[in-house]
């Protein structure tokens, strides 16, 4: 903790996994600090020793927050959603709720890790876009099919939840990467409508203080 006692996330502008946690505190109105961890420079500064005494698994982001440290965006979306309740983000009726984590999970467990930076310097530079143009098509295919059935105005009914959060960053990685959005018009719709909304404005790459200069909105 900061002097004043202000949670630290730490970040980098392009993460969607980083991206994630500040909308959830930008929804919930909590002031914190970003330190800025960039995932390319000297070879990526996640991996410096100093990084990884406060994440083991070299990842951002990372949230320091009432003391502890807690590393994996679900993980902290739950835990500022169980110190701090309003908005809510998981909704009470656990039907709906069990459809919220299941979005999440297909999204950061099924479609975001296939596509991320690590993957894909594993795949070799030429087969990059199309592995992760494969990689979110193929969860897309499902999430739409899912969406269709779960979503109002949101991802669940008409309340912004920890699914949305997910959502969003992920469209983004797939406009990143060249994908069709056409075969997925709920995706596309709850997408815009969730952009409208100011937490997510705040909390977009274009917007951080480690965007460069010529990405800045």
């Amino acid at each position: 903790m900061t002097e004043s006692g202000k949670p630290i996330l730490y970040s980098y502008f392009r993460s969607s996994c980083s991206w994630r946690v500040r909308i959830a505190l930008a929804l919930k109105s909590i002031d914190y600090e970003t330190i800025p961890i960039n995932l390319v420079k000297d070879g990526g500064q996640q991996f410096s020793e100093e990084f990884q005494a406060l994440n083991p698994m070299k990842q951002v982001p990372a949230l320091k927050i009432d003391g502890i440290t807690i590393g994996q965006s679900l993980a902290i979306i739950e835990y500022l959603e169980e110190t701090r309740p309003t908005p809510q983000l998981l909704p009470q009726d656990p039907k709906k709720r069990a459809y919220v984590r299941m979005i999440s999970d297909l999204i950061t467990g099924g479609i975001q890790p296939l596509q991320n930076l690590s993957v894909l310097k594993q795949v070799g530079q030429e087969n990059q876009l199309t592995w992760a143009q494969k990689a979110i098509t193929s969860g897309f295919n499902a999430l739409e099919q899912i969406l269709q059935s779960t979503a109002g105005r949101y991802c669940v009914g008409d309340e912004v939840s920890m699914a949305d959060l997910c959502l969003v960053p992920q469209v983004a990685n797939a406009e990143r990467f060249k994908v069709d959005l056409m075969p997925y018009p709920t995706i596309s719709r709850i997408n815009k409508t969730l952009l409208a909304l100011e937490a997510f404005q705040v909390s977009h790459p274009c917007r951080q203080p480690d965007t460069p200069p010529e990405l800045r909105a």
